[in-house]
C-alpha cells in the first residue's frame, strides 16, 4: 500500500533563540560588584568609572555603587566627533 507523509511537517518556520540583550540595571539603581549592567553586541554603551568590559562587550560593575548613565563627546580615528553613551558606577 502507498502511504503519504503526515501533513504539518515542514522545513520552514524555525527561528533563532533570543539572546536577551539590553540594559539590565538602569540609572539610579544599586549595583554590587560583578553585576551585569548592559549585555550588548558591539560597543553601543561605553564603560566608564568602575565598570569593566567582558570579551563579548558585556559591561559589569567593578565595585558596589549606584549606576549613572551619561553622554560624552568622543573623537574617532577619522577625527570626527560623536556622542557616546557612558555608564559608570559611583
Amino acid at each position: 500500500m502507498a502511504h503519504t507523509k503526515a501533513t504539518g511537517s515542514t522545513t520552514l518556520g524555525r527561528d533563532s533563540i533570543s539572546k536577551r540583550l539590553g540594559i539590565k540595571l538602569h540609572d539610579g539603581q544599586i549595583a554590587k560588584a560583578g553585576n551585569l549592567i548592559v549585555k550588548q553586541r558591539g560597543s553601543k554603551v561605553w564603560a566608564g568609572k568602575n565598570v569593566k568590559k567582558g570579551g563579548d562587550d558585556t559591561l559589569y560593575a567593578g565595585k558596589d555603587g549606584i549606576i549613572k548613565f551619561s553622554t560624552k563627546l568622543k573623537i574617532d580615528f577619522t577625527g570626527h566627533k560623536k556622542l557616546v553613551k557612558v555608564v559608570s558606577v559611583i
